[in-house]
């Protein structure tokens, strides 16, 4: 039987990403995301959202473009792996704790609610100008 370890989620960041560096130099970006899930409540009958919270690891320059670009209550979605950390404490005790691994990040939302939360996402090699030219090419010459 194969072993399968994925994660999906799609939430919102519940603080600004964490950027930090490894001796080595590799980039390292902690994200905190929120997930509503929908419960009926038993005694009245009326649907509620109860969050979930999961920490997030994404790695190298898919971290830090996290962190340049990303901020507090902005839509991402998450596809990546479990991971079970174990480690000593300052004062001795051991300490534990699962989190998921990003494999991709995908920055959700449109442009003006990037715009509202004063961060601009905009993707290496796109033009910043909305009326610049694209290759040049006029619409009769795009193929379908």
């Amino acid at each position: 039987m194969a072993n399968i370890n994925r994660v999906v989620l799609v939430g919102n960041l519940t603080r600004d990403p964490e950027l930090r560096h490894t001796p080595s130099g590799t980039a390292v970006c902690n994200l905190r995301i929120a997930v509503n899930t929908r419960r009926k409540d038993g005694a009245t009958g009326e649907w509620t959202e109860k969050p979930n919270y999961f920490d997030i690891t994404v790695w190298g320059n898919q971290g830090e473009n996290c962190a340049q670009y990303l901020s507090k209550g902005r839509p991402v979605a998450i596809d990546g792996r479990l991971e079970w950390r174990e480690w000593e404490a300052q004062d001795g005790t051991k300490r534990q704790a699962v989190e998921v691994v990003a494999d991709t990040v995908q920055f959700l939302g449109g442009r003006s609610e990037q715009a509202e939360g004063g961060n601009q996402f905009v993707p290496a090699g796109v033009a910043r100008d909305a009326d610049a030219d694209f290759g040049g090419a006029a619409d009769d010459d795009i193929p379908f």
